[in-house]
């Protein structure tokens, strides 16, 4: 019995040290960045200027508010896309094609009775149309400046306003069936 022992544990050790001698324990292994969790990156990287100062959206903004933003992952870890410890990531954006909030306003509070502000949002059928009955008799100029200050008209390419960094934009908040608040149970 005890010579069997022995020869267990002989080959027991000699299987850790081929193991020990076939790992490399420095090496890192690659991963699928996408996957990690929040707190084990930064998006986007901070040493990238990623704002694009004409819109003040990150830059690579496309159609469906979304950008590639280069991300950093926590040290140690290698991404297998990279083959370092840097990404990319969709984040979401607002899509501009050059429409200024501050222009649209101030044309529909001074030339909205002449229609000037729907002619520059790209609606040219109702710029027409306040043109020829002076802003619908200056009661259509008072509901677009305040539509367009409220932002519920906007550009009609569907792209959102170029806004300061620190602007009045606004966030509209809807109600589906799938946002209504939920019933409380009485305590």
């Amino acid at each position: 019995m005890n010579n069997r022992w022995c020869n267990y544990t002989e080959l027991l050790t000699t299987v850790i040290m081929i193991l020990i001698v076939k790992c490399d324990c420095n090496q890192v292994p690659n991963i699928d960045c996408n996957n990690l969790r929040l707190g084990q990156y930064i998006c986007p990287h901070p040493d990238y200027e990623f704002i694009d100062l004409k819109t003040q959206q990150p830059k690579g903004c496309t159609k469906e508010n979304k950008a590639k933003v280069t991300c950093l992952a926590a040290t140690d870890l290698v991404c297998e896309e990279t083959g370092n410890n840097t990404f990319k990531k969709d984040i979401p954006c607002k899509w501009t094609n050059g429409y200024s909030f501050e222009t649209s306003l101030l044309l529909s509070i001074f030339l909205g009775m002449f229609g000037a502000d729907r002619f520059y949002l790209g609606y040219p059928a109702l710029g027409l149309l306040k043109l020829s009955t002076l802003g619908f008799l200056f009661v259509g100029q008072f509901f677009d400046v305040i539509l367009i200050a409220t932002q519920v008209v906007g550009p009609a390419d569907g792209s959102h306003y170029v806004m300061p960094y620190y602007g009045a934009g606004i966030t509209v908040i809807r109600s589906d069936n799938f946002t209504y608040k939920l019933p409380q149970d009485d305590w």
